[in-house]
């Protein structure tokens, strides 16, 4: 745990680190971070009035906690959007409090993403998104840290390192993972995931009408409603 003095006069520890990234089948990501502090009885009424500070931003509460309350997946390219920060409530111990400041936020291009066959997708992590601490090699997790991955509905993983600390009997190529995680110490340098995800036929054909409304917009609905029509007809004069 490290102790650190905030700009408001703060003392606390970070007890905790836990990074969650959703990944999106267009290669954006949902992250949802939670780090976890605790406070000496003599910080718990400064911790209460900044909390009461709805309008603060990320950058003020970087500046009353300290520096390792930044957001741990960041898109140098695009950045992060629909960012909320929420500092919870104080949970009272016998030496003063633990809180944990929760965020949560969007972030683009944080896989790539290609067709490899029908209805097959190929996507590879960049590594580029992580600004976890960075130790003599690159990257590295902090202890009491852990970095989790949700993998998108009906994924098999190809390749990954690190080798996962979760599931422990991880195995690649198997289509049995929904999530990956690394625990504190771990090394992300030179950290590689990869992984495909099989697309239902429903949502082959979704797309495949999305991209006709995308080139044709509003002929589409035209052209389906003459079908239709077409239909109706023959039916009535065969019938007649």
């Amino acid at each position: 745990m490290v102790s650190v003095t905030g700009a408001t006069g703060i003392t606390y520890g970070i007890s905790n680190i836990n990074t969650t990234v959703s990944i999106n089948l267009n290669g954006s990501a949902y992250v949802s971070e939670a780090i976890t502090i605790t406070l000496p009885n003599s910080s718990l009424a400064q911790y209460t009035i900044d909390r009461s500070g709805l309008n603060l931003t990320l950058s003020n509460w970087q500046t009353i906690v300290g520096p390792q309350l930044i957001q741990h997946i960041i898109n140098p390219r695009t950045g992060v959007y629909d960012f909320h920060l929420l500092p919870g409530p104080i949970n009272r111990t016998s030496y003063g409090g633990i809180a944990t400041v929760y965020m949560n936020y969007y972030v683009s291009n944080v896989t790539t993403v290609n067709q490899t066959g029908p209805r097959i997708l190929k996507f590879k992590f960049n590594d580029d998104v992580l600004n976890f601490a960075h130790g003599s090699g690159g990257v590295v997790l902090g202890q009491d840290t852990r970095f989790n991955i949700i993998l998108p509905e009906n994924s098999k993983v190809l390749s990954a390192y690190p080798l996962p600390d979760y599931p422990s009997n991880f195995v690649a190529n198997t289509s049995q993972i929904t999530e990956v995680s690394w625990f504190g110490g771990e090394p992300l340098y030179n950290f590689n995931l990869v992984f495909t995800v099989k697309e239902s036929l429903l949502t082959e054909v979704t797309n495949f009408f999305g991209l006709i409304y995308t080139a044709l917009g509003i002929f589409t609905y035209i052209i389906i409603l003459a079908i239709v029509l077409l239909i109706i007809f023959y039916t009535y004069l065969k019938v007649h």
